[in-house]
């Protein structure tokens, strides 16, 4: 069903999916370690996001909507629980430890030895659960001479060839629109995790998941190290195009961008029909896809003349008649509307108590047996502090004591149904 901003609705409802009934704890923040706990939460999961005491730096980030939430932190921390914990107090450690003690993951982006320090490295926790998987994203992983450092996608992008044939031509280094690095990170870590999860329902053994954000964006270069290992030369940049196959980038149209696939001789004739260009289609330069190639900037050039003389509706329709593969570049506008994304639920929405209907980026996968559960909104900072320490045993008082020692924080509101 739809809602009346656009968004699939979701059911607030008992927690569904493939991962229904694992219990992850998400010590991480920022992005990349809530991107895996979302998609763990979307699979089922039931995933605790520990925050510090002044919450998740991401609660800071702008844009800040009109009650005070971030909506970077809402988009990637919905369908969670959330507490926050002081882990410089020995009543905040303390609760933490109690939590891991029975938890089937936990997920942490803290820089190496962070965890140790607090006495909650890997080591100590698997002494009283051997089956815990835990889960470590950091800047450049947890071995090699790079391991203590802290990172960021920017020097990811960078560091791992990314931003070296990201852009145009002759164009200074540019980093991809989206923090890349990051956010694969956090579907790296989310596959890891499910793979140990498999590996101990096999064996009962748990283990360290670890990846990192430099890895995440090396990954991203499986074409051009390719190329690389090829011709042992540095591949350039081609902007929107394609380094093998012409033409195979966007075009200017009329009123906007166009992308068109014509990577093979079929499509390449079909598009020349569909221009109705016959003096291109003689030219010996654009014969193959060799000489395309070679001859990129005039071909390209020609192309553009014929594409400027319509809309970009107008030559979707015409090539997508014909089979080609062909799209419009769209802005985030259009593209959260687009029928495709409408119809995949890609946008959900979810009720929050104090900003009310609200948007965000759904589940990418689908099961046939086993259903997605997006069902909740980003926590408030300590909403469930409360309900998630008395499943493990601490009542309404002891809780009251923590938080007068300063090892936890509650809800206002939850506070004072608790007091």
């Amino acid at each position: 069903m739809t809602g009346t901003n656009g968004g699939a609705k979701v059911a607030q409802t008992k927690k569904a999916g493939p991962l229904q009934g694992v219990k992850v704890i998400e010590l991480s923040h920022i992005m990349s370690g809530p991107v895996c706990g979302m998609m763990l939460a979307d699979m089922g999961a039931d995933v605790i996001k520990v925050e510090k005491m002044d919450g998740d730096d991401a609660r800071r980030f702008a844009p800040i909507l009109s009650h005070g939430e971030s909506a970077s932190f809402m988009m990637l921390n919905r369908n969670k629980r959330g507490i926050a914990l002081n882990l410089k107090t020995d009543g905040g450690c303390a609760v933490l430890r109690k939590m891991l003690a029975s938890a089937d993951v936990v997920t942490e982006n803290y820089r190496k030895g962070t965890m140790e320090k607090l006495g909650l490295g890997y080591e100590t926790l698997r002494e009283a659960n051997p089956g815990l998987i835990y889960c470590s994203i950091s800047g450049y992983g947890r071995t090699g001479p790079y391991a203590d450092k802290g990172g960021f996608d920017l020097i990811a992008q960078g560091l791992s060839g990314l931003m070296s044939v990201t852009g145009e031509p002759g164009q200074a280094p540019i980093k991809a629109g989206s923090p890349i690095a990051d956010i694969n990170a956090g579907i790296l870590a989310a596959l890891g995790i499910s793979a140990a999860y498999a590996h101990r329902l096999r064996t009962g053994e748990g283990q360290i998941v670890d990846t990192s954000l430099l890895e995440a964006g090396f990954q991203q270069m499986y074409w051009a190290a390719a190329n690389f290992f090829a011709s042992g030369e540095n591949p350039p940049k081609f902007g929107s195009a394609n380094p093998t196959s012409t033409p195979y980038q966007a075009f200017r149209t009329q009123d906007g961008w166009i992308n068109i696939g014509a990577a093979n001789q079929a499509n390449y004739e079909r598009l020349l029909q569909v221009l109705d260009a016959p003096e291109i289609a003689g030219d010996p330069r654009f014969a193959t896809n060799a000489g395309r190639t070679a001859n990129r900037e005039a071909l390209v050039e020609r192309l553009t003349a014929y594409l400027m003389r319509d809309t970009t509706a107008h030559w979707v329709e015409r090539l997508d008649a014909v089979g080609m593969p062909v799209g419009p570049v769209l802005p985030i506008s259009e593209a959260v509307s687009h029928p495709q994304i409408v119809a995949r639920e890609m946008v959900v929405e979810t009720v929050h108590p104090l900003d009310g209907p609200t948007r965000s980026i759904g589940l990418p996968i689908r099961f046939s047996q086993t259903p997605k559960c997006t069902g909740g909104p980003a926590p408030r900072l300590g909403e469930h502090t409360y309900e998630v320490l008395a499943e493990y045993g601490f009542d309404a008082g002891h809780v009251r004591d923590l938080v007068a020692q300063g090892a936890v924080h509650v809800l206002t509101e939850t506070a004072e149904v608790n007091a």
